[in-house]
């Protein structure tokens, strides 16, 4: 009896473990083998996606309409490669903060060959760490202070050339020859004007085939502008040479900084590598820089209530320096809040840097979706920073928002994480320096009443703000 109740319980156990076989092969292989689906989304036509839609209309009305159908996350195809975009703050941290490690930065092959491929923003790991922390340290506020006189000096020159009766200038490219003296001045120091010339005439080369199509076709943009890039290349050479032959190596600017650097085996950088920073840091530093001075101007000049609280404000320091008479100084830039409040709505409604592009360097899993292996990722900044629920009322200019700082991950203008902009306190100072002397010694009117916004390839007003300046009768009074 004994063996035959044995026998029973084996084949009792025998055949519950057949039954349930099946279902544990099948629930195994649900785990093994189930991936994470692709987000929502258009993928458009084959090979050239939706590039056209979202150059056939406003970028923000392709980015804004697919967030809308879609949600906080969605796949398209544009510029011949397979996106994600991502629209939520929490998304745009796990991209660029938390798990940056496995999205790499990436930029069109084209557009490497022009700022050149050892710039830092191409790059991670020990590499771009170290070349990242001498930028930041030629840049950081106890540099830049030192640089007040030279801005002032330039800010001064810049505006005196705009004024005329006649004159109508297009602000953007008055902005822009303003933003690339001032990145001179902060990679080079006190430059020979020969160098300088040299350098603006092959840099605004370089500009105009920078976003061309990339052909090398003998006389097209984009091939004139490698020959520039060329130019640049030796012309910074020139300009290390001097620098070591006359043993101008302080640490005062970006170059002497460069020079100057050994890694941990005593390897100094290559004149190449040096090159491709300096030219990577102007390009950062030019267009987005001269951009939002353009919407300043034009957003202080549409809310003339507004443009009187910061005129009342630059005033009080304007008479307390003796009428301009005494430079500015570090501490009264850094206590100018209506002015900086100004600043900070004016880079969130014009959102310069309207999104940055990644590439997973793995198959990456992200709130159930998978982001395949070399798919591009674009958090979407502009749409974070016009979210109605971070910003009430997005679409109306309102400095008073930043009264209390805003819910962290939703404003972003310079970045965020590694490769954030690492000269984003130079570009405030900028703007606060020219914002002083703008209002408190002079007046402008914008020319035409056509609005709208045009890309080059950063949002600008359209026509680049064509306006007219002139001094104040106070000021006039006392240069008569």
């Amino acid at each position: 009896m004994e063996i035959i109740a044995i026998l029973l319980c084996i084949s009792i156990i025998f055949l519950t473990l057949l039954w349930y076989y099946p279902l544990l092969k099948k629930h195994k292989k649900s785990q093994c083998f189930t991936k994470p689906k692709l987000p929502p989304g258009s993928m458009g036509w084959p090979y050239i996606g939706e590039t056209p839609q979202l150059y056939s209309q406003d970028p923000n009305v392709f980015f804004a309409s697919k967030q809308k159908r879609y949600g906080e996350i969605f796949k398209t195809h544009i510029l011949g490669y397979p996106c994600v975009m991502l629209t939520s703050p929490e998304a745009a941290r796990f991209v660029l903060v938390t798990h940056a490690h496995l999205f790499k930065p990436t930029y069109p092959k084209s557009k490497e060959k022009l700022i050149g491929p050892s710039a830092l923003f191409f790059h991670q790991g020990n590499y771009h760490t170290q070349i990242r922390k001498l930028v930041q340290t030629s840049l950081s506020p106890e540099t830049i202070r030192k640089l007040i006189p030279d801005i002032e000096t330039e800010v001064k020159s810049c505006l005196e050339s705009w004024v005329s009766d006649e004159k109508v200038i297009n602000s953007f490219h008055e902005m822009k020859k303003f933003a690339f003296n001032i990145g001179i001045i902060s990679l080079f120091g006190h430059l020979d004007n020969n160098y300088r010339e040299k350098l603006k005439e092959n840099y605004n080369i370089v500009d105009k085939g920078y976003n061309s199509f990339p052909t090398r076709i003998p006389g097209a943009a984009y091939t004139k502008a490698l020959s520039a890039r060329k130019r640049i290349r030796e012309i910074i050479s020139e300009i290390i040479v001097c620098k070591r032959k006359e043993q101008r190596l302080m640490e005062k600017d970006l170059l002497g900084h460069l020079l100057n650097y050994k890694d941990e085996k005593g390897q100094m950088l290559r004149d190449d590598q040096i090159a491709d920073n300096v030219i990577g840091v102007l390009f950062a530093a030019q267009d987005t820089t001269a951009s939002v001075l353009t919407w300043i101007l034009k957003y202080l000049h549409d809310d003339q209530k507004l443009l009187e609280a910061v005129k009342s404000e630059q005033t009080a320091i304007y008479e307390a320096n003796k009428r301009g008479k005494i430079p500015l100084t570090w501490g009264q830039t850094r206590n100018m809040p209506i002015t900086y409040k100004v600043i900070l709505e004016s880079l969130r409604m014009a959102s310069i840097i309207s999104f940055t592009f990644r590439e997973a360097v793995v198959d990456v899993e992200y709130k159930g979706y998978l982001i395949p292996k070399g798919w591009k990722v674009m958090p979407l900044f502009r749409n974070i920073h016009h979210n109605p629920e971070f910003y009430p009322a997005p679409q109306n200019f309102d400095p008073s928002r930043f009264e209390n700082a805003p819910k962290p991950n939703t404003f972003m203008p310079f970045g965020n994480g590694v490769h954030s902009c690492p000269g984003n306190q130079l570009a405030k100072l900028n703007m606060l320096i020219l914002i002083h002397h703008l209002v408190t010694q002079f007046r402008w009117e914008v020319v035409g009443y056509e609005s709208g916004i045009q890309y080059s390839p950063f949002p600008v007003p359209l026509h680049g703000l064509p306006a007219r300046f002139w001094r104040n009768e106070q000021t006039q009074e006392m240069l008569g």
